[in-house]
């Protein structure tokens, strides 16, 4: 099947199955999960395809319960799929775990309130078993990143939920894999907030170079953020629309004022409307 912009549109699309010019990362074919339940089997994945490559910023958007974080689980060994495959790197994901090849970021901070900020972050490190030096740079280089030098003496309970979120990126970056997965970090911040640490995760893919994949229920989001958004039909959720963004890799905020950006959302919200059926 062909999908073609609408008119005035700039965004273009690719195929699902179409690997991207640069070096896979994620490689999924005729993906499917099936959830057993006491009334029967809940298909919540069928036939996903998709290829994402080293260094892109790909979001995944669509109605609640359309498997976005489902997929996001996959990808994260979480969950196991029924059908299909999946590689991470060219491994399984179950590999890819156990060789702590991804971060992942909750949409709560999920940081423990007894331990410091330091201390949050330093979890993944300890795991590791990695040196109290080797763990003192890390925790020193991603509290950089992320703008939180000289809070690492604080508790969560002493910080505004953002930079609590801040935190958990932190944590996320600590052990340097080069695939960071998101499942709506931003989802329960007021809109100034969101906006700010939309720019700041826009300055940090650029600084570190690695692989995001981003689930979002916001379109503004989605568009601003992502190199590509894949959006997603309802349940059985499957891959709708692959729309690439033509947007530059800059993005100030006032960028979603711009006609491109408009004509952008305008396609990711006719994609999302053309999936969902209303009589359901």
């Amino acid at each position: 099947m062909t999908i073609r912009p609408s008119v005035g549109v700039s965004a273009s699309v690719k195929p699902a199955n179409e690997a991207p010019a640069n070096e896979p990362v994620v490689e999924a074919q005729k993906l499917g999960l099936a959830f057993q339940t006491g009334d029967g089997p809940v298909q919540a994945l069928s036939d996903v395809d998709l290829t994402i490559g080293k260094g892109e910023f790909v979001s995944f958007i669509g109605p609640s319960g359309c498997g976005k974080t489902t997929l996001l689980r996959v990808i994260a060994d979480l969950e196991r799929p029924t059908e299909g495959t999946i590689s991470i790197n060219g491994m399984t994901p179950e590999q890819a775990r156990e060789k702590r090849a991804y971060g992942y970021v909750f949409q709560a901070a999920a940081l423990y309130p007894w331990r410091t900020i330091e201390r949050n972050v330093a979890l993944p490190l300890e795991i590791m078993g990695l040196s109290r030096s080797e763990q003192q740079e890390r925790i020193r280089r991603t509290l950089e990143l992320v703008n939180l030098t000289g809070f690492e003496k604080k508790y969560p309970w002493q910080l505004s939920g953002g930079m609590q979120q801040r935190a958990s990126i932190a944590r996320a970056l600590a052990f340097d894999a080069d695939l960071l997965l998101m499942d709506e970090p931003f989802g329960a911040l007021d809109e100034i907030v969101r906006d700010h640490l939309n720019e700041q995760l826009l300055k940090l893919w650029a600084r570190t170079e690695k692989t995001i994949c981003f689930v979002t229920h916001s379109i503004p989001e989605a568009v601003y953020l992502s190199t590509r958004i894949v959006v997603m039909s309802p349940r059985p959720g499957r891959v709708t629309d692959i729309i690439e963004s033509t947007l530059p890799k800059e993005r100030p905020l006032d960028i979603r004022e711009s006609p491109e950006f408009l004509a952008i959302a305008a396609r990711v919200r006719d994609g999302l409307r053309a999936g969902h059926s209303y009589e359901d």
